[in-house]
């Protein structure tokens, strides 16, 4: 890995990918030392079920792009967002696929893992946690890369959901960690 490193989270409006995102880079900028974080985003005009991403970029140094060009790590939540943002994934980089809504992934040059996002978020009972079993899935690779210890993105997520939610969204974040353990060596 170069300083750069560019993640995408992508899905459909009320997946909450944009959260995902946000709490991606608070991690890295406020949690991690030496870290530089920032955060894009993009969405259609329908508040919910239209095409959403969110990007964020980490580096060492100054960052003077703030969009990912080269994805290192995409989780991709819908088929849409698959056939949309998959192109331009950097070789050698992790994909990570949500096994229900994703049906039809392309072959690319990158580590490829279908997990069963979606359906771990309906048996927490609440399918809003969509995000927050991503993260958990994210924070594996964030943490096998050397660059965020799952911790961090625990302790921001706990920070940054309603405190009657924190329950729901922590053990979401775990059972996406636990998950992609699994799987991701």
């Amino acid at each position: 890995m170069g300083d750069r490193y560019e993640i995408r989270v992508a899905g459909s409006g009320g997946q909450g990918v944009i959260l995902a995102a946000r709490i991606l880079g608070e991690a890295a900028a406020l949690r991690t030392e030496g870290l530089n974080a920032v955060q894009s985003q993009a969405y259609g005009p329908e508040a919910r079920g239209g095409a959403s991403k969110s990007e964020v970029v980490y580096d060492r140094g100054p960052i003077d792009y703030p969009k990912a060009a080269h994805p290192d790590l995409q989780i991709i939540l819908t088929q849409k967002a698959c056939d949309s943002y998959c192109h331009d994934t950097n070789k050698g980089a992790t994909v990570i696929f949500d096994d229900f809504f994703v049906t039809t992934p392309p072959k690319l040059d990158a580590e490829v893992y279908m997990l069963p996002i979606v359906k771990m978020a309906r048996e927490l009972g609440n399918e809003i946690v969509v995000n927050m079993v991503a993260l958990g899935a994210a924070a594996r690779v964030l943490d096998k890369k050397g660059l965020v210890k799952p911790d961090a993105i625990k302790q921001q997520i706990l920070e940054s959901v309603p405190a009657k939610f924190k329950e729901l969204n922590a053990n979401a974040f775990d059972a996406g960690y636990n998950e992609a353990c699994k799987v991701i060596k």
